[in-house]
C-alpha cells in the first residue's frame, strides 16, 4: 500500500509600510498602507482570496464530496487567519467547512510565522500555544503534528515537539541529510525515541509548486495522469509519499490559465486508479507505518532556495541585524504587559520581513525578488528600522512608567485579566534568560543601522583615508 499525504501551508504577512524616519515617534501604525499596491495588506489577502483560496476551496469541497478516500492538511499562520477575519471572512468560512469533513488535519505551527525556535525558545512556546488556541477556537481541534516555519528544522526543535506531546514532525526530505535513502518513508529524529518525521518529496513536490507553468521545463505540460504515474512508480519503493506546498501554489504562484485548478480537480481519480493507493492525513500516516531509520540534522533546515538553510532570511548583514535587534527587545517588550505593544512585536518577527532583504543573486534571487513589495533589499531594511526605532520608542516609554508607578506605590499595579494576557506575560524575566539560541546584540541605533545601508551599497560608502 502507498498512500499519499498532502500539506498546504497558508500564509499572509502584515507587511510594514514604507514608514519613514520622520515617521518615528509620531506614527505607531506600521501596517496600514492603503495604496491599493503589493504593500496593502488588506488589497493583497482580497486579490489572492480571490486567485486563490476561493476557487481552491470549492475544487478541494468538490473533491472530499466525490471522493470519500480523499483527504489532506492544512496549516495556517495566525497573521493569515487574524486577516481573514478582517478582510475576507467568507474565505474562513469555506476554510472551516472543509476542516468539518473530518477529513481535513490542521497541523500546529507558529502563530506570527516566526524563527522564534532559533532566537528565543520561551517566545517560539508562547507563539504555539497563542497559535493552538487559535485553532480550537476557529476549527474545534488539537493539533498533534507539528510544522515549524518555513519547514525549518533541526533535531532541537524534533525533541522539543516530542516533549511536549506532538507525534509527528515535518521536515525537508534533503539528500543531504538524506543519502541514498527515501522520502517516502518515516523516520525517527535524532535524540527521540518516540516522535516520527513526515518527510517533503521535495522532486514531486516542486513539480507542482515550482515547475507547473514552466513552458521551458521538459515535463511541460504536466497532467493529472502522468503525476499521478510518477507517484504510481513508487509502489514497492515508500510508503508514504509526502506533497507538500504553499497553498497559494494554486492560482497565485501558478495562474489559472496555466490548467493548475483542472489538474488538482483530476488528481485524486487519476491517484486512486492504482487499487493500492490512498490518501492518508499526517497523523493517520504517523500512526499508519513504522520508522525505518534515523534523520540526522544537526544544523537547521527549511525548505528554502538550493540551500536549504536559513540563509534566505540570515545571509547578509542587514537581515542578521534586524533579527538581532527584533529578538535583543524580548525581556523590555514583554514587561510591558501592553497587549498591543506585543502583538506589534511578534507582527514584527514575522520571517517574511527578513526575507524581503534577502541580498542573493540568480534563481535564488529571482524568486526572493518576485516576493517582495519592496522596490530593493535595503528599501524593506529601512522601512523595518525605521519601525522597529519607533516601537523601541514607545517599550522604553510604557517600561519606564511602569517602573515609576511601581516604584511610587505600595499597592500591586494593575495587572492583565485575561487568560491569554496571563498565560504570554507570567514568569517572563525567568523564561527569557532560560535558552537563546543566538547571543544577542546590543541594538542597533538608527546611525548604526543607517551604517550598514551604507556599507552594503558601494556607491554610498564613505571614502577610506588614503582614497580619492
Amino acid at each position: 500500500m502507498l498512500t499519499v499525504c498532502p500539506y498546504f501551508h497558508v500564509h499572509q504577512p502584515y507587511r510594514v509600510k514604507p514608514y519613514r524616519v520622520f515617521d518615528i515617534g509620531s506614527d505607531d501604525q506600521y501596517f496600514n498602507d492603503q495604496s491599493g499596491t503589493d504593500l496593502d495588506n488588506r488589497f493583497i489577502v482580497e486579490k489572492v482570496a480571490e486567485k486563490s483560496y476561493r476557487p481552491t476551496n470549492r475544487v478541494l469541497k468538490e473533491l472530499l464530496d466525490r471522493h470519500p478516500e480523499f483527504r489532506f492538511n492544512l496549516s495556517f499562520s495566525g497573521t493569515v487567519l487574524d486577516q481573514f477575519e478582517a478582510y475576507a471572512p467568507d474565505v474562513l468560512e469555506s476554510f472551516q467547512e472543509l476542516v468539518a469533513t473530518g477529513r481535513v488535519e490542521i497541523l500546529a505551527d507558529t502563530y506570527h510565522h516566526s524563527l522564534a525556535f532559533f532566537y528565543s525558545v520561551p517566545e517560539f512556546k508562547r507563539q504555539v500555544e497563542k497559535h493552538e488556541r487559535k485553532i480550537k477556537k476557529l476549527f474545534g481541534v488539537k493539533p498533534r503534528v507539528f510544522r515549524n516555519t518555513e519547514l525549518s528544522y533541526r533535531n532541537d526543535l524534533a525533541k522539543w515537539c516530542e516533549d511536549n506531546g506532538y507525534l509527528g514532525i515535518m521536515a525537508e526530505g534533503w539528500d543531504k541529510y538524506l543519502g541514498w535513502r527515501s522520502p517516502n518513508y518515516l523516520y525517527r529524529p535524532a535524540g527521540c525515541k518516540k516522535i516520527k518525521v513526515l518527510l517533503k518529496n521535495y522532486k514531486l513536490s516542486d513539480d507542482i509548486a515550482f515547475r507547473f507553468g514552466n513552458k521551458e521545463w521538459d515535463s511541460w505540460p504536466l497532467n493529472a495522469e502522468t503525476y499521478a504515474d510518477w507517484i504510481h512508480s513508487h509502489h514497492g519503493d515508500g510508503e508514504t509519499v509526502n506533497l507538500f506546498m504553499d497553498y497559494e501554489s494554486f492560482g497565485e504562484h501558478q495562474w489559472e490559465d496555466t490548467g493548475i485548478f483542472d489538474f488538482l480537480r483530476s488528481l485524486p481519480e487519476m491517484l486512486l486508479r492504482h487499487p493500492d493507493t490512498g490518501f492518508k492525513t499526517a497523523t493517520e500516516t504517523v500512526q499508519s507505518y513504522d520508522v525505518t531509520g534515523e534523520y540526522d540534522v544537526p544544523d537547521v533546515l527549511t525548505w528554502a532556495d538550493t540551500d536549504r538553510d536559513l540563509t534566505a532570511w540570515t545571509g547578509n548583514d542587514i537581515q542578521r541585524d534586524a533579527l538581532n535587534a527584533i529578538y535583543y527587545m524580548e525581556k523590555d517588550v514583554m514587561a510591558t504587559k501592553n497587549r498591543s505593544i506585543i502583538e506589534t512585536w511578534r507582527k514584527l518577527q514575522t520571517s517574511d520581513h527578513f526575507y524581503y532583504m534577502c541580498t542573493k543573486w540568480s534563481n535564488d534571487g529571482d524568486v526572493h525578488a518576485y516576493f517582495s513589495p519592496y522596490q530593493s533589499p535595503y528599501d524593506a531594511y529601512i522601512a523595518f528600522m525605521n519601525a522597529l526605532s519607533d516601537l523601541q520608542l514607545r517599550v522604553s516609554q510604557v517600561v519606564a512608567e511602569r517602573r515609576e508607578k511601581e516604584a511610587s506605590t505600595e499597592t500591586p499595579h494593575e495587572t492583565m485579566t485575561s487568560e491569554e494576557e496571563v498565560v504570554e506575560t507570567e514568569n517572563v524575566e525567568e523564561s527569557v534568560q532560560i535558552e537563546q539560541k543566538v547571543n544577542p546584540v546590543n541594538p542597533p541605533s538608527p546611525r548604526k543601522w543607517w551604517q550598514k545601508i551604507l556599507d552594503s551599497i558601494p556607491f554610498l560608502k564613505s571614502p577610506q583615508q588614503g582614497e580619492v
